[in-house]
């Protein structure tokens, strides 16, 4: 039995700790801590006009504020400090603070000691929040009590006390979150990995090393997911200390498998090959929802019976901010598809459309290559919209391609967001598709990608 949550507060009372971030995944944890009693700073670069009431509620609840671009060199004293997900555990004001004998640790390092329950936990570079969502949903649906939460926008530590030895969390991670965990889920799914990212990761090698700490802490009882059409992931089964289950849509691996023939999934583990879903039964559109099925049905085959699975996969609409329908406005269809971040997710949600789209692409770069993103929307994109940081990449990339010929994609680029999406609008015709894709992060021109597709919606409903 390990360590429990009041077990855990317990032993920190008396101690000083700092809470680095004042944001979605770190607040919760900051009013848990004030009401445990322990002595909480907690820190942020921004300034006291970039928020709401939240700081005078922390502060009103016990909390020492630290605000400010120079945040970081207050650590001094500090027994314990939690980073916010997304920053560098290697930062120098970090490293100093350890040396001085300070724990760093992170909301969901503590969460993987405490959690009373099984752990199933999903990265990659692309499908994660879907998988996971899937995973939770099926769980669910089945009859389980199920925690949803982690890199998905919500804490899951202040929700242990409630949880049952006889629950599950199902959580999404991020490369940032595993780069310094030393446990793993019980259930470790891995959708695939790309260049992602790196613009924090000092190369794709410690990308792809903080990704395995998915698995790498597990033990021979636990069970990895891993995709065998990736490269990169399916060469993680040789270290991998428990189970392996693979799944496939392009062939029909042996042993553990979720494979995809015949138009629908199949199902292979030991007890011969079972007709799981049909692809017609998956209400979500694209390849890339097949291979989030597999590995969700690859994480879940030994708690959800086939038929639950199918109902659901009747009915679920899909994920807010991925290829989500926003309107239909004189037989043009609006997508948001925000979520996309990196080239591979906008090159599957294009897959997903039969006729050549109008794309609004670009944001903040992250150094990612754009090469293969090229020749995917010269095939895919009738008129290219770019705007933001990474516009002129794109371009190039989409000039450079095999197949470009000068209009065919049309090409514009534009400043601001809004004039990007009325550009887009006023290009469409009847029976057009425009969807938001942008192959980069958001914070170019927005706090995150939820902000840019909300935008997006928000000016597509008021055409």
């Amino acid at each position: 039995m390990g360590l429990t949550i009041r077990e855990y507060l317990d032993n920190i009372k008396g101690k000083k700790v700092a809470v680095l971030g004042i944001g979605v995944s770190n607040t919760p944890l900051i009013r848990m801590l004030l009401r445990a009693g322990v002595e909480v700073t907690a820190c942020d670069k921004r300034r006291r006009e970039d928020f709401d009431d939240r700081v005078e509620e922390l502060k009103s609840l016990g909390a020492n504020v630290c605000l400010g671009e120079d945040y970081l060199e207050h650590l001094e004293g500090q027994d314990i400090i939690f980073r916010t997900p997304g920053m560098r555990p290697d930062l120098p004001q970090l490293t100093a603070a350890v040396r001085r004998g300070s724990v760093l640790t992170s909301e969901m390092e503590v969460f993987f000691q405490v959690c009373p329950c099984p752990i199933i936990g999903v990265t990659g570079s692309d499908g994660k929040t879907t998988t996971t969502t899937i995973i939770a949903e099926l769980l669910k649906a089945a009859g389980e009590t199920v925690y949803l939460g982690g890199n998905i926008g919500k804490p899951l530590l202040p929700d242990v006390k409630m949880m049952e030895p006889s629950d599950f969390a199902v959580v999404e991670l991020s490369s940032f979150q595993l780069m310094t965990m030393s446990l793993s889920p019980h259930i470790a799914v891995v959708t695939n990995l790309a260049p992602n990212h790196l613009d924090v990761h000092k190369s794709m090698e410690e990308y792809i090393s903080a990704k395995k700490n998915i698995f790498l802490h597990q033990n021979r009882a636990d069970q990895v997911v891993l995709n065998a059409d990736n490269a990169i992931t399916a060469a993680f089964a040789a270290e991998a200390p428990g189970s392996v289950t693979v799944f496939s849509r392009q062939g029909q691996p042996s042993g553990d498998a979720v494979f995809f023939r015949n138009d629908a999934i199949w199902l292979n583990d030991g007890g011969g090959e079972r007709l799981i879903l049909r692809r017609e039964e998956i209400l979500l559109p694209g390849d890339h929802n097949v291979e989030n099925y597999m590995a969700a049905i690859a994480a879940v085959k030994e708690h959800v019976p086939v038929n639950v699975i199918r109902s659901f996969a009747a009915k679920f609409s899909g994920v807010e901010h991925r290829i989500e329908l926003v309107r239909t406005l004189d037989g043009v269809r609006y997508y948001n598809d925000s979520i996309a971040s990196s080239p591979t997710r906008t090159m599957a949600g294009l897959k997903c459309f039969p006729e050549k789209v109008i794309l609004i692409a670009g944001g903040y770069d992250k150094h990612i290559p754009f090469d293969d993103l090229g020749p995917a929307i010269t095939e895919h994109v009738k008129r290219l919209i770019l705007t933001g940081n990474t516009a002129s990449k794109i371009r190039k990339a989409v000039e450079a391609a095999p197949d470009f010929a000068e209009g065919r994609p049309v090409i514009k680029e534009y400043t601001d967001f809004k004039e990007a999406v009325l550009a887009a609008h006023g290009a469409a015709e009847s029976g057009d598709v425009v969807i938001l894709s942008p192959a980069c992060a958001s914070f170019d021109q927005f706090r995150n990608f939820m902000e840019r597709g909300n935008t997006f919606k928000h000016i597509v409903l008021e055409l």
